[in-house]
């Protein structure tokens, strides 16, 4: 019985933290620390086209049959898809930088690129929990809009939640998950720290 009560937990923490998830709601909140209400705005775009185009091209493929699951557990599936989520975190820069988006939103896009650029590639040869990565991402982003100490003392056991869900649904290994939040948390901070 307490198996199963764990898987579910563990489920439900791998659904509410997808990355998906997590990339449409770091951007508002960061923008209204960063700026404001019109933080909130640019935020909300960002979040759009980072994270919302990508969960309806997951939402498409897994209703189509050309992806297994939302959570991308096959990794034979993830190059392809990669390459999209990549393209749109792409383009999403591009109309921020164009419009005139706030400099914390545009390095917090940034740092989503470069965050892919450091985990897709690794993917094809390991299975990297992006789960875990950026889980980690968010909190090392987040920490540049609010207090770190108040940042980090809440994300750290998130982060850790969410990869003792990976592990205990058996998507990834412990060392997967380990892995994935070290690159994804010395991604985003490498960015932050040669932004201007």
């Amino acid at each position: 019985m307490r198996a199963a009560e764990e898987n579910r937990l563990a489920r439900a923490v791998t659904d509410l933290f997808a990355p998906p998830n997590l990339v449409m709601a770091m951007p508002p909140v960061a923008g209204i620390a960063a700026g404001g209400w019109p933080g909130v705005a640019w935020g909300l775009l960002a979040a759009a086209l980072c994270g919302g185009v990508p969960a309806l091209v997951i939402w498409a493929g897994v209703r189509s049959g050309r992806l297994g699951d939302r959570h991308i557990t096959d990794r034979a599936q993830r190059p392809r898809l990669l390459v999209l989520i990549t393209a749109a975190v792409a383009v999403a820069l591009a109309v921020l930088v164009t419009l005139g988006a706030p400099a914390f939103i545009v390095w917090s896009v940034i740092s989503m690129l470069a965050g892919l650029a450091v985990t897709a590639p690794l993917t094809l040869l390991w299975k990297v929990s992006f789960h875990a990565a950026v889980a980690a991402g968010t909190v090392v982003t987040l920490a540049q809009a609010i207090p770190p100490h108040i940042a980090y003392p809440i994300g750290a056991p998130l982060v850790a939640l969410v990869a003792w869900a990976r592990v205990e649904l058996t998507d990834h290994t412990f060392a997967q998950t380990a892995v994935g939040a070290l690159l994804g948390a010395a991604t985003c901070w490498t960015v932050f720290a040669l932004a201007p």
